[in-house]
């Protein structure tokens, strides 16, 4: 196999050895060979589970909303759209029928586990709004709390001395998840009601006053949040698979 050309540069063939080669002196081998073992971990499950059907009406509607929403309606522009991809309709068509059959099976997968998934990540899915303001040194962190304290407004002293963006934004940042937040941050979150002001924190090497505005708990009717908790266990199970199948490369 190595002796044939897997891809001709120009008129030099280079053969398949050389290519994995190439990519193992780039570090990119490794990429390169999950990448196409979970591409055929998805085939293979595709195949083997045959409830996931596709209506070619189904598909069709999908070509017809992917064709309004790019604004290929014109049946020129979206034979050179197509052209421009190295696709054929066919082809797209296939391509799309597949998309709706990884979501079923995405969905088919995590149904089982999601409401007990969604209860572990629960804490780190919940939200607050909060404002902040951020200077370049603690004394004047300090003295702005005190100014905030003694009834001066949060959102005039942010426009006056804030140094992040949101300063024109009156200091809101709007919705953060717990998750994303510095441990620091979220614990005194934790304990914190509407309205309390959090700080001075140091903070990405300056200083920072938090205003906790609103909570906002994770729902799990939430749809969003359920595709995203579907999204990692469908990951996770795919990293399954990989980790308990035994991999040889063999390139002679």
């Amino acid at each position: 196999m190595s002796s044939e050309a897997f891809l001709t540069f120009g008129e030099q063939p280079l053969s398949l050895k050389q290519a994995l080669n190439y990519l193992q002196e780039a570090g990119k081998l490794q990429n390169f060979i999950i990448d196409v073992l979970r591409q055929y971990l998805l085939e293979k499950a595709i195949e083997t589970q045959t409830d996931l059907k596709v209506s070619q009406t189904l598909t069709e509607q999908a070509v017809i909303d992917f064709r309004l929403q790019n604004q290929l309606t014109d049946p020129q522009k979206f034979q050179q759209w197509l052209k421009s991809q190295g696709l054929d309709y066919e082809t797209f068509q296939k391509r799309i029928s597949y998309n709706f059959k990884i979501e079923a099976l995405k969905t088919k997968i995590a149904a089982p586990k999601l409401q007990e998934y969604f209860i572990e990540r629960k804490l780190g899915l919940d939200r607050v709004v909060l404002s902040r303001i951020i200077v370049d040194n603690q004394e004047l962190a300090e003295e702005i709390r005190s100014q905030i304290e003694e009834g001066n407004s949060f959102e005039e002293l942010a426009q006056d001395y804030s140094l992040a963006e949101d300063r024109i934004f009156k200091g809101m940042m709007g919705l953060v998840s717990r998750a994303s937040m510095p441990d620091e941050l979220r614990i005194k979150v934790d304990t914190a009601r509407e309205g309390d002001i959090i700080g001075p924190l140091e903070f990405e090497e300056k200083w920072a006053l938090f205003r906790v505005e609103k909570f906002q708990s994770a729902s799990y009717e939430d749809q969003q949040i359920q595709q995203m908790l579907q999204n990692e266990l469908f990951e996770q199970w795919i990293a399954d698979q990989l980790r308990e199948t035994p991999i040889k490369l063999q390139v002679d």
